[in-house]
């Protein structure tokens, strides 16, 4: 079943074309990976497919439904779950009212329970530190959190923007090891990541974006031994 199909995506920001008719599709239980440069549109990908840019041609849909101008708070009501670059986490607020507000949309008392005690199993470190204000964790814990919090709210894809940025190598690792767990208990995932070696090893496909274009496509093991793509992003030859 596809997922999410993004057709002929445009977005300018100004008159700058930030995307130039980009077109791929998700299939569900995939873990899908958007590779390319800074500035090659990755972010902007996720930001128009989940509502927070708007787009000035092409279709978004998800799970059979248009979603090209459906706004964005509405989204997680449909499955569509977002952790944006940079965590923005609530500082101010603990780790247990972070998650919390994850699950804004949803009514389901037992199953937000449920929920907060099966994140607290992926994530350990936020069981032990949930009464905490958010601000006081390390930079690996706010991911840990931002990535939870994305979760309560019980997504059938789940947009991961930058998850491994100004991570320690050994946090890094973690972050993907617990990338592939949650894609295992059955949420389909559509990453945006820098660190291309981790990305394509834990990843089923890919594409790579340059300058708001996709340049390659395929599975993960085609692009990662594509020489120019070793060249370019894998540090290769």
């Amino acid at each position: 079943m596809t997922v999410l199909s993004v057709e002929n995506l445009t977005v300018h920001y100004g008159v700058i074309q930030a995307l130039k008719g980009i077109s791929f599709a998700v299939q569900e239980g995939e873990i899908f990976t958007l590779l390319g440069s800074n500035g090659a549109g990755k972010t902007t990908t996720l930001k128009a497919i989940s509502g927070l840019l708007p787009k000035t041609g092409g279709t978004v849909i998800f799970r059979d439904k248009d979603i090209t101008t459906t706004p964005s708070h509405t989204l997680p009501v449909l499955g569509l779950g977002h952790v944006p670059e940079g965590r923005r986490i609530f500082s101010g607020l603990s780790v247990a009212d972070n998650l919390l507000l994850g699950a804004f949309h949803r009514n389901d008392r037992q199953g937000i329970k449920d929920d907060l005690e099966s994140i607290y199993e992926l994530f350990p470190r936020l069981r032990e530190r949930r009464k905490q204000n958010a601000g006081s964790l390390s930079g690996g814990e706010q991911q840990m959190l931002a990535m939870g919090r994305g979760l309560m709210g019980r997504p059938k894809l789940l947009l991961l923007d930058e998850p491994s940025m100004g991570l320690a190598p050994i946090l890094v690792q973690e972050i993907f090891e617990i990338i592939q767990e949650i894609n295992r208990r059955g949420t389909t995932i559509l990453l945006v990541e820098q660190n291309a070696h981790l990305a394509l090893q834990v990843s089923h496909k890919a594409c790579v974006l340059e300058t708001g274009r996709i340049a390659m496509a395929g599975t993960a093991q085609e692009v990662a031994s594509d020489q120019r793509i070793q060249q370019v992003y894998l540090g290769v030859g």
